[in-house]
């Protein structure tokens, strides 16, 4: 008979655990998150090299004086169209100029411009695409003068616009930017119709929240990451028309070395002296790849569905 005494004892016992079961490995590796440097480079290869090429360009332009240049501008009529050599490392041109030098001190023009240009025109390409996009009493107005803008292809208006003016690099600048602003207006344009339509949007001017403000919290800072990528090609398109505008004489004046400038000066002498086109052509192809691919990686970088790599 079980006695509650007896009943205890056998609670108390310690009971039979079942056999364990034997560890499985993973299926998986275990996942590897890059961090730092490699991690960066990894996961936006495009964006690194295009870094680090822009990165060693702007390197050049900032300490050409120390990297054994000369005076770009100054003439040695006896050791014109020299070959490459120890004394002249990208040859000279048929003025006596050295060549490398005005190269390097050619990437100050060509960079300023690049940035100058894609600056200007994103911040006021800006401000038109989001009063064009928000207001829309403005936008029949300002859209139409935005596509009479556009159909005029950019390098011909840039040299309308330096044929009222007279060569410099500020006029470049302005003419470039000019007509470049259309296409930003109309990119920030699209983006502001798409985000005026979201719900947020609609809550704010259900609350009484005033445009500007709407603007400023809501609209502004979606804007931001398209405009960026956009800005980027534009660097590389403006250093490309500066370029065209110096080889045909319409851009900065022939005693500041530029890219444009060195090729128009070798292009008599192209059959002969390939080489003092060759080199700025090298510079100037590079720095625009090194735009173009940070422009690529920054898409890939703020648009989430492009992300592959972690």
């Amino acid at each position: 008979m079980n006695t509650p005494a007896s009943m205890h004892d056998r609670a108390a016992q310690p009971r039979t655990a079942f056999p364990a079961a034997p560890a499985l490995g993973d299926v998986l590796p275990p996942m590897r998150v890059r961090t730092g440097v490699a991690g960066f480079a990894y996961r936006y290869p495009t964006m690194a090299i295009g870094l680090v090429l822009l990165a060693l360009m702007l390197l050049i332009a900032i300490f050409a004086p120390y990297l054994g240049t000369v005076d770009p501008t100054a003439l040695a009529p006896a050791k014109r169209t020299r070959e490459p050599s120890a004394e002249f490392w990208f040859g000279s041109d048929a003025f006596g100029r050295d060549v490398y030098s005005r190269v390097l001190y050619g990437a100050r023009v060509s960079l300023a411009v690049g940035f100058a240009v894609a600056i200007l025109a994103s911040l006021i390409g800006l401000l038109i695409g989001t009063v064009s996009g928000f207001v829309r009493a403005l936008d029949g107005v300002v859209m139409r003068v935005m596509d009479g803008l556009m159909s005029i292809p950019p390098i011909l208006l840039a040299i309308a616009l330096m044929a009222l003016t007279r060569a410099s690099v500020q006029n470049v600048i302005l003419a470039i930017t000019i007509a470049e602003i259309p296409r930003v207006a109309r990119l920030v344009r699209g983006v502001v119709l798409s985000l005026r339509e979201q719900p947020y949007v609609d809550a704010a001017i259900a609350a009484g929240t005033s445009t500007p403000v709407i603007i400023l919290r809501h609209i502004l800072p979606n804007t931001i990451a398209p405009l960026t990528v956009q800005a980027t090609y534009i660097c590389g398109s403006a250093m490309i028309i500066e370029s065209i505008l110096s080889f045909i004489g319409a851009g900065t004046p022939p005693i500041i070395p530029s890219w444009g400038n060195i090729m128009a000066d070798g292009r008599t002498l192209w059959q002969v002296k390939p080489y003092i086109i060759v080199f700025p052509a090298i510079f100037l192809s590079m720095t625009v790849l090194a735009v173009n691919l940070l422009g690529d990686g920054l898409r890939d970088a703020l648009d989430p569905r492009m992300a592959k790599r972690v």
